[in-house]
């Protein structure tokens, strides 16, 4: 391993003009120490340096490579380099105490306490990280860390889901006993490392565990309610075990997706995180209305919960407020949870045409797919003795011809035309601004999406009927 973090370095471009610049001793410590001991690739480089005043060097490596100076921390000495492209970073530090090793053992996690002499890639493991890696185990330095930055707490999950290690005894032990402190960190932290979390190829996996330790109910308190939901004849699951079989199903998804899929979950339009990062936080997320809109019809004893997308879809606009979720991210994850049984309802139709799936198309937009994507990994959580397997096949085929029909049409889509305004309204109809104005110029908006009003003139027709 160590012969491959010594290639790793000579190959960054980045590092190499670094080395070739300052004879300063330099150690590149944490993320990417741990990367690229994993054989990934890294934007973001953290650099301990030992010799110098941390914002003096900071200063001389911003000038190097014209980058952007940020002081992220003026009193712990953080500084951030933003290099031109926007894309690659380097946070330069003084150690803790001046002293490399005091800082190497202050950190949460063995794996991210790895550090790597630039000069001579000299390897520090004081903490065993580099065995950690290779038995892909996360394992804690000292519990007390966790005390002096309960975020590290969450951490351990985020770095699970992100690489699907197992968890030592000795990390359990620790969050079980410090999971109350999870409150203590700001709000925007915890989002910071949730919408990661959510990122990650093993988030079904790091949600249990961290059911088993507590702190999920105390992030998402929610869950209570979820885990008073059991089994039915539609589901196999109760309704907390069905929620993460759902980020698992979809996952699995995602990663079998086309290139074109991909290519749409994988962008950050909002949050700083991918769209499959939220989708996998609403799929865990969608079904939080379930618990109040719970009945049991006395004659069959079916489960029924009507109405529970949109009831769910109102409840995580509070929880994702306080978790410091941005509008945009709220809007999003609101929109899937009320939508997730939508794409399946337009499927369902008993004779499905372009007509039917352009409409779908029109209404969902630019998250058609996303729509498509958690439509289908709720139907593979939900496999209860009602559900045969032929039911589910037609689902997620059904889906998938919808999926195909929106990559087909989406490149040639152009915006809805506006054929009257509000002020055309009232003018026609001989009205004022009312409530009824909206509802008729609703009515409009809908009647284009299905295709039955085309033109300027087809649409004062279709208006007149309210008049």
């Amino acid at each position: 391993m160590n012969t491959k973090i010594t290639e790793k370095i000579k190959n960054d471009e980045v590092l190499t003009k670094l080395r070739q610049t300052f004879d300063n001793e330099v150690y590149l410590v944490g993320g990417a120490v741990r990367d690229f001991l994993l054989g990934k690739f890294t934007y973001d480089r953290d650099l301990i340096v030992l010799d110098e005043d941390a914002k003096i060097f900071a200063r001389k490596i911003a000038e190097l490579f014209e980058a952007t100076f940020v002081a992220l921390d003026e009193e712990n000495k953080i500084y951030r380099l933003v290099l031109p492209d926007k894309i690659n970073y380097i946070d330069v530090t003084n150690p803790i105490e001046n002293s490399l090793e005091k800082d190497l053992m202050r950190r949460d996690l063995t794996i991210n306490s790895i550090a790597v002499n630039l000069k001579t890639f000299e390897v520090v493991d004081l903490c065993g990280g580099i065995t950690d890696l290779q038995h892909g185990v996360l394992n804690c330095i000292n519990e007390h860390n966790f005390v002096d930055d309960p975020l590290r707490i969450l951490r351990v999950y985020r770095f699970q889901a992100q690489y699907g290690f197992e968890l030592s005894h000795a990390v359990i032990d620790a969050v079980c006993r410090y999971s109350d402190l999870i409150s203590k960190p700001a709000v925007e932290r915890i989002n910071y490392e949730l919408i990661r979390l959510f990122a990650g190829a093993f988030t079904f996996k790091a949600l249990l565990n961290m059911d088993k330790t507590w702190l999920l109910e105390k992030i998402f308190p929610v869950i209570k309610e979820l885990k008073q939901v059991p089994a039915n004849t539609h589901h196999h699951l109760d309704l907390f075990h069905h929620s993460v079989e759902t980020v698992k199903q979809l996952s699995g998804i995602f990663a079998n997706s086309s290139p074109e899929v991909k290519e749409h979950m994988n962008r950050v339009d909002f949050g700083g995180a991918s769209r499959i990062a939220h989708l996998k936080l609403a799929a865990f997320l969608h079904d939080i209305g379930k618990f109040s809109t719970w009945t049991i019809e006395e004659d069959t004893g079916r489960h029924r919960f009507i109405k529970h997308d949109e009831v769910g879809a109102q409840m995580v606009i509070g929880i994702l407020k306080k978790l410091a979720f941005s509008n945009k991210q709220i809007d999003y994850i609101s929109s899937m949870i009320k939508n997730h049984i939508y794409p399946s309802q337009v499927m369902s139709a008993p004779e499905i045409n372009d007509k039917i799936m352009m409409r779908y198309v029109r209404k969902s937009g630019d998250n058609s797919i996303d729509n498509i994507l958690l439509a289908q990994a709720d139907r593979l959580s939900a496999r209860g003795e009602a559900v045969s397997d032929e039911m589910v096949q037609n689902n997620i085929s059904n889906l998938d011809r919808l999926l195909n029909f929106y990559l087909s049409v989406r490149d040639k889509l152009e915006p809805l035309p506006k054929l009257l305004s509000g002020n055309d309204v009232m003018e026609i109809l001989n009205i004022k601004p009312s409530p009824e104005l909206g509802r008729i110029l609703d009515a409009l908006h809908e009647a284009q999406i299905n295709g039955d009003v085309t033109t300027k003139e087809q649409a004062v027709s279709y208006i007149k009927q309210f008049g």
